[in-house]
């Protein structure tokens, strides 16, 4: 049995990451069926992209696939005239892109980026300040729900293509 004194601690082991919150203390979120977590010590003048650690009180998990900059449906093996025409050389173009797909996927399960509980961020050939451009774009589609997900943000050589410098998977909890 669990003691009631820690409470709100939690662990949430997805996709071979563990990230642990010990000791937390929580807050409301946008979505009923999650519930905020901070650490005690939260200082709320820091800017955070993303919280520590959100609990899931109810509802049912929404795995969205990979999302790149090319159209959520296209032909594989990828064809050179999409690539080139869907994927500019612009990191935040890319961004926008993706995250457009996935609100179409969101879209299309009934739910929103108010439900969206972790997002996964791949970036490819990373140079300095990229997290923040991709932050940036990314906290946009979030900002008008007053919400920010969990996130793991990851620097890779490569991704699918030679052109491709983001792909991003989420996953949210809806009714």
């Amino acid at each position: 049995m669990i003691d009631r004194r820690i409470g709100a601690a939690f662990v949430l082991a997805i996709a071979g990451l563990t990230t642990t919150v010990l000791v937390a203390s929580s807050a409301q979120a946008q979505n009923q069926h999650m519930e905020i977590i901070h650490h005690p010590n939260y200082d709320k003048s820091v800017f955070m992209p993303f919280v520590p650690g959100i609990k899931i009180k109810s509802g049912k998990i929404l795995w969205l696939a990979g999302t790149t900059s090319l159209p959520v449906y296209h032909d594989h093996p990828h064809k050179r005239e999409d690539i080139l025409k869907y994927m500019p050389p612009s990191l935040e173009a890319q961004t926008r892109r993706a995250m457009d797909g996935i609100k179409g996927t969101l879209d299309a399960a009934g739910a929103s980026f108010k439900d969206v509980v972790h997002i996964f961020v791949f970036r490819a050939r990373p140079q300095m300040g990229d997290i923040g451009r991709a932050s940036k774009v990314i906290n946009s589609y979030f900002a008008p729900f007053k919400h920010v997900p969990t996130s793991t943000n990851i620097a890779v050589l490569e991704l699918g293509e030679p052109e491709q410098l983001i792909e991003i998977q989420a996953f949210a909890v809806v009714d």
